[in-house]
């Protein structure tokens, strides 16, 4: 008959019977509301006279949208009359990760756009520092029967400041979207870095998550053309820092 040795009272037992470690600190809930989708109703006339005006940013064959600071300031001038909508924007980003552009109806909405650029974050900073910062996003235009609006488009092939830069993609806001954008509700305007949660793998390896939120004028040339214009009070008659172009081509 075997004998079992017993272990002397009070000996610590195996390391599998530890208590296991403590879990990671849980994100704050998502409070974003849903954006109220208003549609506001423009005269003919105005509405013509803005497709007009919001088609030449596509002409120019070398970089798909106008390099002349005054002609530019010229076609902001028209739509501020025309008294276009307001919205907000975030570009964001890990520091050695790719940029996304988050569209908002305002700091305190669920997205109603997420779009993932084919640009380092670090790229897009040295091109802001170095000035003005245009973005075409392209795609082919669909036949008069296709309602698809052209920011509901999947997919872009990019520009920025008149170089080919990949593609955009339209994706569904993920948890780290939301994330972003809960910390920044209270935030219209500013610039700056925020800590990578604790409970989510930092897949770019960029550390601190970089980001830059503005309003944006938003104005619909045609169902071919919108335009998004970074407001900016420092900015003077020298235009927006930042311009981004959704067209059909």
């Amino acid at each position: 008959m075997q004998v079992r040795e017993s272990q002397p009272m009070g000996e610590p037992r195996s390391s599998a019977t530890s208590s296991p470690p403590p879990p990671p600190p849980q994100p704050p809930p998502i409070s974003l509301v849903q954006p109220s989708h208003k549609k506001r109703h423009k005269p003919k006339v105005i509405r013509v006279f803005r497709s007009v005006f919001r088609s030449l940013p596509i002409i120019t064959p070398s970089c798909k949208f106008p390099i002349d600071p005054t002609h530019h300031h010229h076609q902001k001038t028209v739509a501020a009359v025309n008294n276009a909508a307001k919205i907000s924007g975030t570009l964001f980003g890990h520091r050695n990760g790719r940029v996304s552009l988050s569209i908002q109806e305002n700091p305190r909405c669920l997205p109603s756009l997420v779009v993932e650029l084919s640009m380092q974050t670090t790229t897009l900073q040295k091109e802001m520092a170095a000035g003005m910062v245009r973005i075409a996003l392209e795609c082919e235009k669909r036949s008069e029967k296709d309602k698809t609006k052209i920011i509901e488009e999947p997919l872009w092939t990019m520009y920025c400041n008149g170089k080919k830069s990949g593609y955009g993609v339209r994706r569904e806001a993920t948890e780290e979207d939301l994330h972003v954008m809960e910390l920044l509700k209270a935030v219209s305007m500013g610039a700056g870095v925020l800590p990578v949660r604790a409970d989510v793998d930092d897949a770019d390896g960029g550390g601190e998550l970089a980001y830059m939120r503005a309003p944006f004028e938003h104005v619909v040339g045609s169902r071919d053309s919108e335009t998004l214009y970074m407001l900016s009070p420092d900015q003077g008659n020298s235009g927006p820092d930042v311009t981004i172009f959704f067209v059909r081509i």
